[in-house]
Order: C-alpha cells, then structure tokens, then sequence
C-alpha cells in the first residue's frame, strides 16, 4: 500500500472532526502548500475548493459524498446548472466559482500552448485539446491552425454530431486552412463512449485530409482522439 493510500485513509478517519481541530499536516490546505496540488486526492482538491461543509459534515466529508454521488470528478465540474445546483451544499455561487475555474484552466492551457511551436510541447497540446473536448456526450471534430513554425494561429471546432460520430467534410476543412493561411494543421475529435482507440474511419479520413490538404502545402501534423481523461496520438502510433 503506498503512503498516499495511507494518508488519504487517514484523512478520512479524521474527517469526523471539524478541519481545524485536525493535524496540521492533514488539513488539505497545508498539505498543498507543503506537497504540492499533484499529491492530493480528489476529494482534498474538491474540499478546499468548497472551503465549508453543511451541518454534521466538514469540508471533507462533503466532497466525500458529493464525489460518489457525481460518480467522478469529470462528471462533477461538466455537470449543468441545475445538477450541481442540486448536490447538497451546492447552489448559484459555487457554480460560479467552479465554472470560472474551469474557464479560467482551459485559457491558461491556451494561452501555454500559443507561446511557441507545438511540437515543442506536446503535453501542452494534449492537455488543451483534452480540456476542450473531453466530457462531451456528443462528438466533435475540431482543428489546430498553425503557422509555418507550428505556433497556434486558430483553434476551432468544425463538426459536431451525435454520440455515434459527426460527419467530417474535407471541403469545409480546406476552407479554413486556407482562411487561416495554416501551414499546418493538427486534427482533434473526441469518442463520447471514453474510449480513444482509432476506428477504421478515423484513419480512413485522416489519410484524406493528409492527401487533399497535401496539394496546398498544408500539411497534417497528427490526429488526436480524446476518451475519456487520455488521448491517443495517431501520429504516435505510426498511422500519420
């Protein structure tokens, strides 16, 4: 058993008692500041955003049992208004808080991969386009324009459609790369069923793209397909 396993039992066995009368180095809070925000568990993360608990319960024990009611974290920070809304010590407020947050994460994440040339950063990459399209119950094919040094001229999502796949035109992508005077493009869509393994048809229609986009010098960098919290690279696998 490893020693987060350890301490986030023991967290919970603490969490009966008000935050404040706990150990110092079992308060989230402190926790962050001493470990860093990557050694803490989900439910920590969740109590120091929510801050208070509700009657009987701390701020722990609240994210506790808003997490398993959500199922995940994924399914808590994309839930609508009137869901959250509904999660005990939840309302109007938090919502905003939470939904400023998520916004304000996917714009850092932006504003990291628009400093320089993507393929100098491929975690900054993933993690955008992750931050963009996981979570969506329906299916969405977008593009990364970039210039001729692979800096991020656009991002943009082209094609939505059930959870059963969305209808890719070329034509339309053609279009936009040539609006955007794009170099190069890199290619995004996500699998609502969570899993990111490539279809015949991904492949099928990322070899158009490279052969059509070919002709006007564009070319095709990769195709990332999103599931559910990992992406898979079709450049990766040696598919582009």
């Amino acid at each position: 058993m490893t020693d987060k396993t350890n301490e986030t039992q023991e967290t919970y066995k603490a969490s009966s008692v008000k935050i404040t009368d706990m150990r110092l180095e079992d308060r989230p809070r402190e926790r962050l500041l001493q470990r860093g925000a990557s050694a803490l568990t989900n439910v920590e993360l969740l109590a120091i955003f929510l801050r208070t608990g509700i009657q009987g319960k701390n701020a722990l024990d609240l994210a506790k049992e808003l997490l398993d009611e959500f199922g995940d974290l994924r399914s808590l920070l994309g839930a609508d208004r009137k869901h959250f809304c509904q999660g005990k010590g939840l309302g109007d407020a938090k919502y905003v808080q939470l939904k400023a947050c998520v916004e304000m994460s996917r714009r850092y994440l932006r504003e990291c991969l628009e400093r320089g040339d993507v393929l100098s950063n491929p975690d900054d990459t993933r993690n955008f386009l992750m931050s963009e399209l996981s979570g969506r119950d329906y299916e969405v094919f977008a593009c990364l324009f970039l210039d001729n040094k692979h800096r991020v001229i656009q991002f943009e999502e082209l094609f939505s459609g059930t959870i059963d796949g969305a209808s890719v035109h070329p034509r339309e992508v053609i279009r936009r790369a040539i609006k955007n005077n794009a170099a190069a493009l890199i290619l995004a869509h996500n699998h609502p069923s969570g899993m990111a393994e490539p279809s015949e048809a991904d492949i099928a229609i990322t070899q158009k793209l490279i052969e059509l986009l070919s002709y006007l010098d564009v070319r095709v960098l990769d195709h990332f397909i999103i599931g559910d919290g990992y992406c898979i690279s079709l450049a990766e696998k040696g598919l582009i």
